[in-house]
């Protein structure tokens, strides 16, 4: 396990909110999941920021990863080692969290996003 909790920034849950009312996901972890993988697949290393876990979004490790928790382990694993990071737990912890934001931004600006078709034909265009 990467990190044990996760809280996202206001900035995060004010987007995820959005993204609920145009896909009909209920579930933050699941946008949190798309999120996570759509940052990993944009191929460049997340602008190192500060980022305030300043809101009342919270889940554990296992609540956002769900059955699958070895394999998103496994991919920021990878793209720790693809570009050249180290694995330990503060890198990890780190990226994770960086792509996490960073995702949840792309996901909600990209104004493609009207609907779920729509999220699911940008994950299909990837």
């Amino acid at each position: 396990m990467i990190i044990k909790q996760i809280r996202l920034s206001n900035a995060a849950k004010e987007k995820l909110a959005r993204l609920k009312g145009k896909t009909g996901i209920q579930n933050w972890n699941t946008l949190c999941r798309w999120a996570f993988c759509y940052s990993l697949e944009e191929g460049s290393v997340p602008t190192d920021i500060e980022i305030d876990s300043d809101s009342n979004v919270e889940m554990s490790w296992f609540t956002f990863a769900g059955e699958n928790h070895e394999i998103y382990e496994a991919l920021i694993k990878e793209w720790c080692l693809e570009n050249g990071l180290p694995l330990d737990e503060k890198t990890l912890s780190k990226y994770f969290k960086l792509h996490l934001e960073r995702g949840i931004g792309y996901l909600s600006g990209t104004n493609f996003i009207k609907n779920i078709r729509n999220l699911l034909d940008l994950s299909i265009e990837r």
